[in-house]
């Protein structure tokens, strides 16, 4: 998430939460990676099982949970226990501090699962500032640090470690790397979200850092989330605090996006998108944004895996018009798969409220059942759940 270091979404002390062979998987159906597009049409026609089909079956708050990651404090995680068992796709960790026996508590977490088809547990483990087990997994420099210190190989090896100790712990999701472009030597806070937490200012640099960290992470069985598309680098503020432009379109096609194009090629599984106005694709935030998402990002550069968005919970979200319920709406709708907001209040209702505005949407032919299918099927890919199997 953009960096909320003072109270809410996506650093140390607030919150926001393998190698070229990796087992994730890109494709969002149930046909085998691999398959020739004719030979997957040919099965489908066939009426052969595909989770779209079996997922055609489910009711729609069922879905709606499915694209729903849920906040909670990593000291109590059993405190979504009921929303895991209504179906909730993700728990999103929140903490700095994780306790000795988190694997075994998260594993009696995901016990709880319906059809036990596994659950998506996310966090913060960027390095510097921004590290929520660092006790359990060991830590890391701010990207910045890596990004002038270390080659590519040395940070792979580095990110491969803490994962192999994130994956023990059962946490099987980073919402890192920061691929952002931003050379700015300072901490992240609210006038820029970044800082330290990009590799350099440099794009060919942060596009090979970024794959290096990504693959890390897979190499070490943990799903890597590439952020913060379309790139936070320049930023007019910080999202979390209030409204927040991004640099001009035209500019980050040369200097922001070629991160993401690296990484995509190299086998991305899953891209947050951030909250920021692009100058020049419209006047909603990127999250909520059918041409930032649809249109470039699944279109221009083919991405195919899980598209999250970051918190709605952000001022800049609030400050477009929407709650966190109706933004959840709006960000499937512009083709997010996944979306996610803070730890604070009452999450039950919250989680309740979002899935409630999913299914009313659906019923009101605000968003298409289709859509909201598609969503599902893309948070069970890059789960490698197959739910014809």
């Amino acid at each position: 998430m953009a960096a909320m270091l003072l109270a809410g979404c996506a650093t140390g002390t607030g919150a926001t939460p393998g190698t070229g062979g990796s087992t994730v998987p890109l494709a969002p159906s149930a046909v085998p990676s691999g398959t020739p597009a004719s030979l997957a049409a040919d099965r489908t026609a066939a009426g052969a099982c595909t989770n779209s089909s079996k997922l055609a079956g489910w009711s729609n708050r069922r879905l709606a949970m499915l694209t729903i990651a849920v906040p909670v404090s990593e000291t109590s995680v059993s405190d979504v226990t009921s929303e895991v068992s209504a179906g909730a796709g993700g728990v999103l960790l929140f903490g700095n501090k994780a306790p000795s026996d988190l694997g075994s508590r998260l594993t009696a977490l995901k016990s709880h699962v319906p059809g036990h088809r596994g659950l998506l547990v996310m966090t913060d483990e960027e390095g510097g500032g921004i590290q929520r087990m660092a006790n359990l997994v060991g830590s890391l420099p701010w990207a910045a640090y890596m990004g002038a210190h270390w080659t590519p190989a040395q940070i792979q090896q580095n990110v491969t470690e803490v994962a192999k100790k994130m994956s023990a712990a059962q946490v099987n999701m980073d919402l890192a790397p920061v691929v952002d472009v931003d050379g700015r030597n300072m901490a992240p806070g609210k006038t820029n979200p970044d800082g330290w937490r990009s590799f350099s200012g440099s794009t060919p640099v942060v596009s090979k850092d970024g794959v290096a960290y990504m693959n890390g992470l897979r190499a070490g069985g943990v799903i890597p989330v590439v952020k913060h598309f379309p790139g936070l680098g320049g930023s007019s503020y910080n999202s979390d605090f209030g409204p927040a432009r991004t640099l001009p379109w035209s500019t980050l096609q040369k200097v922001g996006i070629p991160p993401f194009t690296a990484a995509i090629k190299a086998g991305a599984p899953a891209i947050m998108v951030s909250n920021n106005i692009v100058p020049g694709l419209g006047t909603n935030p990127a999250s909520l944004s059918p041409t930032a998402i649809n249109t470039e990002l699944r279109g221009k550069l083919g991405f195919k895996g899980l598209v999250l968005t970051d918190s709605l919970s952000a001022k800049a979200i609030s400050a477009a018009g929407f709650s966190v319920p109706s933004a959840a709406v709006q960000a499937l709708r512009s083709g997010a798969d996944m979306v996610m907001f803070d730890l604070g209040g009452n999450v039950g209702s919250q989680t309740s409220s979002i899935a409630t505005a999913i299914t009313n949407a659906v019923a009101g032919g605000h968003l298409s059942r289709s859509r909201l299918i598609d969503a599902a099927g893309h948070v069970l890919a890059v789960r490698h759940v197959n739910l014809c199997s």
